[in-house]
């Protein structure tokens, strides 16, 4: 079975040719602009990365990615809130391969089914279907982590306290690395976009969940604090990494979107 592509030619492109070339433009831009080029040396396995169309959040996105291939990780597991059908609790797809334009990636179900049986899952194929905030992230996964393996984790309704143990738990592998999927806020004015992101923004450089609880509208908020509650209890320091909207894309200021990326070191 394959889990296969419901967003590609939308959210990113179809073509395998096109995403490479989006992601060398993008890397291209950040050489360019990082003074400090030892940050790109850094190794990091937890990555905040958005999920929106890449010509919105694909350099955002890419940005954590590639601070991400430096952990040569072998797993990748994907956090993402479900946007498309609701349930309570984490669904993981248990197919055997995840469809990418530039070449199937295997995915890990043995490693799926222990966390299922171990954390108590929920089985809602429906929500794995065109689900784009775990999707959105295959393509960077396949072109920075080529050989690793993935597993995607779709949550609903949940206490994110409920998400810490699982986190906690795939970060002591040493082999693994995880993307908590989230954008910040959505369809505010610029100005007022900017006024909530940045709640989100300091809540994740400060690791503090209760900030995020002052008015960060991020959707994966839940993925975000469990996060944030992980790390500190692992001993590791987040790094903003970079913060945009919409509104740089699209020039539109009236009607935005925001997307942040952030590391864990």
């Amino acid at each position: 079975m394959t889990r296969r592509a419901g967003n590609a030619g939308t959210f990113y492109p179809a073509s395998c040719s096109e995403i490479e070339k989006m992601i060398n433009h993008f890397n291209s831009v950040l050489d360019s602009a990082v003074k400090d080029k030892s940050i790109l040396n850094q190794s990091t396995r937890a990555i905040i990365a958005p999920h929106a169309g890449y010509i919105y959040s694909g350099f955002t996105a890419n940005s954590a990615y590639r601070l991400l291939a430096n952990s040569k990780a072998k797993r990748v597991v994907v956090i993402g809130p479900s946007h498309h059908v609701y349930f309570e609790g984490v669904s993981t797809t248990l197919a055997d391969s995840y469809e990418s334009p530039c070449g199937d990636i295997e995915i890990d179900t043995s490693y799926s089914k222990t966390l299922a049986k171990k954390y108590g899952f929920v089985s809602v194929t429906q929500a794995h279907y065109k689900e784009h905030s775990t999707e959105t992230q295959m393509p960077f996964i396949k072109h920075y982590l080529p050989n690793a393996k993935v597993v995607e984790l779709i949550y609903g309704k949940i206490d994110y306290h409920k998400l810490v143990p699982i986190i906690k738990d795939i970060l002591s592998d040493p082999d693994n690395a995880i993307v908590i999927s989230s954008d910040l806020s959505h369809f505010y004015t610029l100005e007022q976009a900017k006024q909530l992101d940045n709640i989100c923004l300091s809540g994740v450089a400060k690791e503090d969940v209760n900030i995020l609880d002052k008015g960060c509208e991020a959707c994966g908020i839940v993925g975000i604090k469990a996060m944030i509650e992980a790390a500190k209890e692992k001993g590791l320091k987040s790094e903003l990494l970079d913060y945009r909207t919409s509104a740089d894309a699209s020039g539109d200021k009236s009607r935005v979107v925001g997307y942040m990326s952030a590391v864990f070191i």
